[in-house]
């Protein structure tokens, strides 16, 4: 029985002649009809009837009428089908045809006929995807190409198990084009404006359907919202030339000192009315006379629930809606490149947001997701595990990292819950992880990734950051891959963290007893490059602002806390601090409340903000502080032994130069202090945190002190120093030295 009824009225006459012509493609059509894809490429399009006659068949989803082609030619149903078929003089027809039609709202549709193109992609340039690599990913998604001189959005699904693919468009739904050896699906639409919104239908073999968004989407409707949206052209041009060539040739231990900040709480005004050009100006005005170097974003890929602050990620390819357009996104990072400021994006690989219809059994079962329910969940978080086993997944993530560094210019990334890449038994109990093929608890395919992103992106974008946050004791983080590590620059320091905020939250009383804590930070600090964080999550659940850990009254609070942050400027690692511990706020971070910028003109908070910015010059300027991020070559004690005044002596060498600190860990001057010097002479006090200029009570050295030949702690030279209440000074040599 044919596939095409005639209704004159509406969808055309069949002719004998056209019965004739379908009579091959019968079974195929019958297919199409159930949305079928696989008969798509062979089917659809046009056909050569004899010498002169041409056959047409298209596919119009939802409900058509008066579908014609070029205008006059009216084309018929072929059944209940969304399949329309036209024969006539092929010399009469233009390569690309246009089709009209009139949807179920009365709204009147022309297009060049998607189906005359054929599949958007060679088969040959997906191979790479099968074997893991961007390349083949950055096929996938929307993307606006040409196409035989016609502009158009190319879309591309990744999703095997299916048995066709609908793209759902304003206009109606479209079938895809099927690449079975790499389970991708492809169509060229013409003419389809940036911003439209669209999802994926995916059929099943059993004639389930499943709604789905686009895995490679760059851009998103506003919630509650899933659908992507058709991007637009890159309009930005980049003003950063100089910024990404100087980038490249960036010295491996050249000053890296953080702020951390979540856009959405920046501005004093709702989140999503933050625009990213608005927020990148302030960043410019507030971060860049601090003395920072770069800026890290909490993730800014498109994510559902602002209460995940984006590390529950669903657009892994696209920077959230939010605050702009992707464009606007280019914007604000072309803004901070030209003031001088780098930006780090945070990056989630480890796990993903469960939400439907993002990525979670994407094709009617786990795909990006391990199909094992222990190993393929995170209970604790609510998320699925990436199944780093699939070189698809693995590409899906690879082209995400490079999009970010290649499409806008980002410097960097930090790896966020790298210890969940690192081991199968991350934060599970006993019965949530099975080991791995060698009996073990390490993932092997995380560690296996972990190598190949550090490697692809090191070599594709000279000087790119790549910091671990990883809370394991995994070696290697920061050691080159040839050497057998993970070939990150930087790994987050939690011990350094999680000790020092553990002493100097201690009551001075107490600290006596604790007196060891500082000196043992140091000596298990120098495995690998680290950074010394006071990050968003030192802040939430609970545990207090910096500020609020502080013991004390008022006065102690804010000298205990500038006493902590020369500890941690004065230490060897790069730095990084959370936006608002600069404005000494007293109350935890809430994504829902923004920064109390009322304090920015309180006594106490400039005093902090004037010795966080000498304290970044210090560290910029200075190549004591410089000469290395491993704790073992450019850290030296000289008195860890006064536990009960809480006093600590070291020093720091570089580049021809010696700084000598001391740190007063009680509310009480000494005022006749002897301190061990290696060297004789004027010593220069560079900084003192109880300075009056940072809202201290000025107990200090009248700018130097002078070492004599008269040994001290060890030392062949002393000074008697005036050491402030809950204080830290920081002396220099006046003469270049020999490291």
């Amino acid at each position: 029985m044919l596939p095409c009824a005639e209704n004159p009225a509406s969808h055309g006459i069949m002719t004998a002649a056209l019965q004739r012509a379908l009579q091959d493609w019968l079974p195929a059509i019958a297919a199409i009809g159930l949305d079928q894809g696989g008969q798509v490429s062979r089917t659809l399009g046009r056909h050569p009837i004899g010498s002169r006659q041409v056959l047409v068949l298209t596919y119009i989803g939802g409900e058509a009428l008066g579908v014609s082609l070029e205008g006059r030619r009216r084309m018929t149903r072929c059944g209940q089908s969304a399949v329309y078929a036209w024969l006539g003089d092929r010399s009469t027809l233009p390569t690309h045809y246009r089709i009209e039609w009139t949807d179920r709202y009365g709204m009147r549709h022309r297009r060049q006929d998607p189906y005359s193109f054929g599949p958007a992609l060679d088969d040959r340039a997906l191979a790479p995807l099968s074997a893991g690599h961007p390349a083949g990913a950055d096929l996938l998604g929307a993307e606006s190409v040409e196409r035989d001189g016609v502009t158009g959005t190319r879309f591309a699904v990744w999703a095997p198990r299916v048995a066709g693919v609908l793209l759902t468009l304003p206009g109606g739904p479209l079938l895809l084009h099927a690449h079975p050896d790499a389970g991708v699906w492809s169509l060229f639409v013409p003419d389809v404006p940036a911003g439209s919104p669209y999802g994926f239908e995916l059929i099943h073999p059993d004639g389930r359907r499943l709604w789905r968004t686009d895995p490679y989407g760059r851009t998103f409707e506003p919630r509650p919202g899933w659908r992507a949206r058709v991007p637009s052209p890159a309009q930005h041009t980049f003003d950063d030339a100089a910024w990404l060539e100087a980038r490249a040739t960036r010295a491996k231990d050249a000053p890296l000192c953080i702020y951390e900040l979540h856009l959405g709480s920046f501005l004093r005004r709702p989140a999503e009315s933050a625009s990213y050009a608005a927020l990148a100006e302030r960043i410019v005005r507030h971060v860049v006379p601090l003395g920072f170097t770069h800026v890290e974003l909490l993730p800014v890929t498109e994510h559902p629930f602002e209460g995940s602050w984006g590390y529950q990620t669903t657009g892994y390819h696209a920077p959230t809606h939010r605050h702009g357009s992707p464009d606007d996104f280019r914007g604000f990072v072309d803004r901070l490149h030209r003031a001088g400021l780098g930006v780090i994006l945070d990056w989630v690989p480890g796990h993903f947001a469960a939400d439907e219809p993002a990525l979670a059994a994407f094709d009617g079962a786990p795909l990006y997701e391990y199909d094992d329910r222990v190993q393929g969940r995170h209970e604790n978080w609510g998320t699925l595990v990436f199944d780093l086993t699939r070189p698809e997944v693995r590409a899906f993530l690879l082209s995400s990292a490079h999009r970010f560094l290649r499409e806008y210019h980002i410097d960097g990334l930090r790896i966020d819950a790298v210890a969940a890449l690192l081991y199968r038994d991350y934060d599970r109990t006993r019965g949530q992880w099975t080991p791995n093929a060698q009996g073990g608890p390490e993932h092997l395919e995380g560690v296996s990734f972990l190598q190949t992103l550090t490697t692809t992106l090191h070599q594709e974008f000279p000087g790119a950051l790549l910091i671990a946050e990883d809370s394991s004791v995994y070696p290697g983080v920061t050691r080159a891959v040839s050497a057998g590590g993970l070939g990150f620059d930087y790994k987050w320091n939690l011990g350094w963290m999680h000790d020092s905020l553990r002493y100097f939250q201690e009551d001075p009383l107490f600290r006596r007893h604790h007196h060891t804590v500082l000196p043992h930070i140091v000596a298990y600090s120098g495995a690998e490059r680290g950074v010394l964080a006071l990050s968003h999550d030192e802040v939430v659940h609970g545990k207090r602002s910096v500020l609020g850990r502080m013991p004390g009254d008022d006065w102690q609070r804010i000298a205990n806390l500038r006493l902590l942050l020369a500890w941690q400027w004065l230490l060897p690692g790069a730095k990084l601090l959370f936006m608002g511990t600069e404005l000494a706020n007293p109350d935890e971070w809430s994504h829902q409340t923004p920064l109390p910028w009322e304090r920015h003109d309180r006594p106490e908070v400039l005093g902090l903000e004037r010795l966080i910015t000498d304290l970044n010059h210090l560290y910029r300027h200075h190549a004591a502080l410089q000469s290395s991020h491993s704790n073992a070559d450019s850290i030296r004690f000289i008195s860890t032994e006064d536990a009960l005044r809480c006093i600590y002596v070291f020093e720091r060498r570089g580049g021809g130069e010696a700084l000598v600190i001391i740190l007063n860990g009680t509310p009480v001057p000494r005022e006749h202090a002897v301190v061990g010097l290696p060297l004789g002479g004027t010593w220069t006090e560079l900084l003192n945190t109880d300075s009056q200029y940072y809202g201290g009570t000025d107990v200090g050295n009248l700018g130097a002190v002078i070492a004599q030949t008269d040994p001290a702690m060890g030392e062949p030279y002393s000074a008697t120093v005036r050491l402030p209440p809950l204080g830290a000074v920081v002396l220099a040599h006046t003469a270049p030295i020999q490291s």
